[in-house]
């Protein structure tokens, strides 16, 4: 199962400088709305079987073209929400970077509680499950690997990949997720691989499950080959090493 996390496009929060967190309201700016038609330029013609998304404004507008191209309804998933900042929500990064917590979320994440909001170490945990989850879902529904995407933010992208990778939360700050990047996880039945982190490229062929390359080019034998006892293969012919 591989899934595509999108994190939505540059928002006005972005472009102010502030930390939008879950306020209502803000929504893509030019360059966001752009960047969203481009994701369905980018993704259209993958097989994507799903879309998952946060309730969040910004990344319902994100999706919204994407959707529309691939015929589908996005499944808002409340644990893909953004983190709960608590006082710290719509405030200038520029005065943040003042306060004695901005060191402890730079440099050991693990142990940083927002004031009136949530910790990240709780933002990793309630978005990997919710990952995990609707993985392990999509998998008994189709019966076979499928490619979904999960539109969500940049913090809660980087704790997934962070997972992903088998690194500690403290490490996650050394992963980038711009705004309309794609970073690519395929989970296995024994360990997740990482195929592509902040990528705003337009080629990502290389990301399609490979059941889905072998039964558009190969008979039904060389499919199944594809999906047998190596659960560990990666799309593409990669090791995994």
């Amino acid at each position: 199962m591989t899934v595509i996390l999108l994190r939505h496009g540059r928002s006005t929060s972005n472009t102010a400088g502030t930390l939008a967190g879950r306020s209502v309201g803000v929504g893509l700016d030019d360059r966001g709305v752009e960047q969203a038609a481009f994701v369905a330029e980018r993704l259209g013609s993958l097989p994507v079987e799903e879309i998952v998304r946060s309730p969040l404004q910004r990344c319902e507008q994100t999706v919204e073209p994407l959707a529309a191209k691939r015929g589908l309804t996005p499944v808002v998933e409340e644990r893909l929400l953004e983190v709960d900042y608590g006082s710290w929500t719509g405030r200038a990064i520029k005065e943040l970077v003042n306060e004695p917590l901005w060191k402890v979320v730079q440099q050991h994440p693990s142990a940083a509680i927002f004031p009136d909001g949530e910790g990240l170490a709780h933002v990793q945990a309630r978005a990997v499950a919710a990952v995990r989850e609707h993985d392990a879902r999509l998998a008994e529904e189709y019966g076979r690997d499928v490619l979904w995407v999960a539109c969500t933010h940049g913090d809660v992208i980087k704790s997934v990949l962070a997972d992903a990778l088998g690194c500690h939360l403290d490490s996650f700050q050394r992963i980038v997720a711009d705004p309309a990047s794609v970073s690519v996880v395929r989970y296995t039945s024994t360990r997740p691989f990482v195929l592509r982190t902040n990528d705003t490229g337009l080629d990502l062929s290389g990301v399609v499950p490979a059941v889905e390359k072998a039964s558009s080019t190969s008979s039904g034998s060389a499919s199944e080959s594809q999906t047998g006892s190596d659960s560990d293969a990666v799309p593409g012919g990669g090791s995994g090493a």
